[in-house]
């Protein structure tokens, strides 16, 4: 990484309180062994499924919009294969890892001058499509039609079975996503299939992280402070740990404890949107050790990029109205991506420019009151 650049530098109110960590004990640990001995990728009898399990998804993603989950169903060689290969890659000099770049071009591959909300990340990152192709829009221009493919195409040489570790681990992966996205369907109310025709032509991607050593562990941050854009996340994190929470009930940050073999899951934007708000996207972010690397692997699950993101019609109504605006994803995610790239004038697209406004809310729910009455 080089010397400390003052671009890694947090501003005062954002810096880590290293000496003043507040250990998650509050967020929820949750037991999937009753889905993980179904081969399948559906839930094979909804009406089955221990009642308890469903609302304990409900009740996490609506008080914290993070969960854990061990007896997952992934199998550990997988993981620890992924694992040992991130490891592998990253333990190579600069000069190697940087002829797999990618670049505003080829948007896969590595990177290590990544910036959130302006300010650059201490880290260093892979990047994988889990299609490949993965179809997206060619560029954030909203009159524009084109699309492009996005395909794995710059793989290292070293490690030679980083690609092949990859390719297992993300299918594992994403079936556990997709029970995972069943369960919340479950626990709204919905059919437990409702999401899974956003999902046949997904843009999701995995990414390795790796968080070198830094030497002012009170002044930057591995990843600064975010919520993730696509619907849900699922994170395996080493036993180093730097993941923070903001709690929603008092907006402190809240250090998240490693579990072994444990997947960390969080509820993204979309689908803060499509329940209207019923479940919320919770900020967050990574703090760097002074001592010691850390890495981590999320798997980021995002719709295909034709998706109209809004509220779902079964649970908004009068007295609920719905509370954004559309917006198509494939457009919103280009626009995002911009920032990986450049440092931008202003703060990067986020639902809340989508959302309705308060005034315009209140006039729905007065005028659904009248008619009530």
């Amino acid at each position: 990484m080089g010397e400390v650049d003052p671009a890694f530098i947090q501003d005062l109110e954002h810096r880590p309180k290293v000496d003043q960590i507040i250990k998650a004990e509050g967020i929820p640990l949750i037991d999937l062994s009753v889905l993980s001995s179904s081969p399948n990728t559906n839930l094979e009898n909804p009406h089955a499924v221990d009642g308890d399990l469903v609302k304990e998804i409900g009740n996490a993603c609506k008080k914290w919009g993070f969960f854990q989950v061990i007896n997952h169903g992934v199998p550990l060689d997988k993981r620890q294969k992924i694992e040992n290969a991130s490891r592998k890659f990253f333990g190579q000099p600069l000069e190697e890892k940087r002829k797999v770049r990618r670049d505003e071009k080829r948007v896969l591959g590595y990177y290590d001058s990544e910036h959130t909300k302006n300010v650059r990340d201490w880290k260093e990152v892979f990047d994988f499509a889990v299609k490949s192709p993965t179809i997206v829009p060619a560029s954030y221009e909203p009159d524009d039609k084109e699309v492009t493919k996005l395909v794995n195409d710059q793989w290292p040489e070293y490690p030679p079975e980083l690609r092949e570790a990859l390719e297992e681990y993300s299918k594992e992966v994403e079936k556990l996503a997709f029970k995972l996205l069943e369960l919340i369907a479950l626990s709204l109310g919905l059919p437990e299939n409702r999401f899974h025709g956003f999902f046949e032509d997904q843009t999701s991607f995995i990414r390795l992280n790796h968080y070198p050593p830094c030497p002012v562990p009170n002044l930057a941050l591995g990843v600064g402070r975010h919520k993730d854009a696509g619907a849900m996340t699922i994170l395996a994190q080493d036993d180093v740990g730097g993941l923070e929470v903001k709690r929603k009930t008092d907006g402190e940050w809240i250090w998240v404890k490693p579990t072994p073999d444990a997947y960390i899951i969080n509820v993204g934007d979309i689908i803060q949107v499509w329940s209207n708000d019923a479940y919320e996207s919770v900020e967050h972010r990574v703090m760097v050790n002074s001592e010691r690397d850390r890495f981590s692997i999320p798997f980021f699950f995002n719709p295909a990029h034709y998706t109209d993101v809004k509220p779902l019609e079964e649970l908004t109504n009068e007295q609920n109205p719905v509370k954004y605006r559309p917006y198509n994803w494939g457009k919103f995610f280009v626009t995002r991506k911009r920032s990986n790239f450049k440092k931008l004038d202003v703060e990067n697209l986020q639902i809340y420019h989508f959302k309705v406004p308060e005034s315009e809310l209140a006039n729905k729910l007065e005028g659904a009151l009248s008619i009530d009455k």
